[in-house]
């Protein structure tokens, strides 16, 4: 169990990353191509990821390189997820470049005493091998993360506009509520479900509030710096829904269900989605029963133009990029 626990100072400093954070993306991936779970959440990416890093020869760098330095495990070196990542992946190479050494060696070496560093991971302290594997995160991104990028984002917009609703309902504190199975508020500290071979932890604030930092790759327990003075953040995971078995990445709308879409019902569903809604309010928006509006929803969620979260007791339905694209090409209803 980790327990992060707040003042009255600290509450007025929480925030919501409004990007995901490349770097932990990175980070969670290759936690998703070493386990199977959740494994039916990201289907068509591990289908996409093995062929990429296979045509790419990404093979040897993946299986000899990251793989020993992200390990399944409850640990991997703080300086590879540098907390000013968040939005901006250059910005996060450049502070992986700039790592003091001393801090590389001490976190190789926690690393080597907690499940085993590979022989050559103490060179990164040597800012020529840190270039070297930048240029390796760099060709790894662009193969498995950056295909992802957009689907990624509007999942984080939605889960936004669900907190958004908690804020304005009840406060900081009615935010923090509806973070999900794995994230439990207790005021004043929110407790999270923790790798069990990390045990329990307690994480202080101290007035310097907590960035909450939703994770499209991040699957199962939140995570957070091992370093307890690194600026405190917490990554935790979205939660998914199963894509439709024959959307390619879960994202490509058949032309069918865009078809069914020109019906005024869903349309309405559409630009009602359009600032986030719930089943109910769609229902009202479009005229229709719940059970019909929940169907319309549903249609659209499998057609790739809007996604689904839960908030709470309801759901609350936000635009895909391919959604807001197809809202703007239409002509405007009567």
């Amino acid at each position: 169990m980790l327990r992060i626990h707040f003042s009255d100072a600290d509450l007025a400093r929480v925030r919501i990353a409004a990007a995901p954070d490349p770097l932990w993306e990175v980070a969670a991936s290759l936690q998703r191509l070493q386990s199977r779970r959740g494994r039916w959440a990201y289907a068509g990416w591990y289908r996409m990821a093995r062929q990429q890093t296979r045509e790419r020869g990404l093979g040897r760098v993946l299986r000899n390189v990251f793989l020993p330095l992200y390990p399944r495990a409850a640990y991997f070196p703080d300086f590879l997820t540098p907390s000013d990542s968040v939005g901006d992946w250059d910005a996060g190479l450049e502070s992986i470049l700039a790592t003091p050494p001393r801090r590389v060696l001490e976190e190789v070496t926690i690393l080597d005493r907690t499940v085993g560093a590979p022989a050559w991971a103490g060179h990164l302290a040597r800012l020529e091998a840190r270039k070297e594997f930048v240029g390796m995160l760099r060709a790894y991104h662009d193969a498995v993360i950056a295909p992802y990028e957009e689907q990624a984002q509007a999942r984080i917009e939605a889960e936004r506009a669900a907190r958004a609703r908690g804020l304005l309902d009840g406060g900081v504190e009615g935010m923090l509520s509806g973070l999900g199975p794995m994230l439990r508020w207790r005021p004043p500290v929110l407790e999270a479900v923790y790798p069990k071979q990390v045990g329990d932890r307690d994480l202080y604030l101290n007035g310097r509030g907590l960035t909450l930092i939703p994770s499209y790759f991040n699957w199962g327990e939140p995570v957070t710096f091992a370093d307890p003075e690194m600026p405190p953040v917490l990554w935790y995971s979205l939660l998914h829904e199963p894509s439709p078995p024959d959307a390619p990445h879960g994202v490509d709308a058949p032309e069918k269900s865009l078809i069914t879409l020109l019906g005024r019902a869903r349309a309405v569903a559409l630009r009602t989605a359009s600032t986030g809604a719930t089943t109910g309010e769609i229902a009202r928006a479009a005229g229709v029963s719940a059970s019909s509006a929940s169907r319309h929803a549903t249609v659209l969620r499998e057609a790739g133009l809007i996604t689904t979260i839960r908030n709470g007791p309801t759901v609350l339905h936000t635009l895909t990029p391919a959604g807001a694209s197809l809202l703007r090409a239409v002509s405007p209803m009567e």
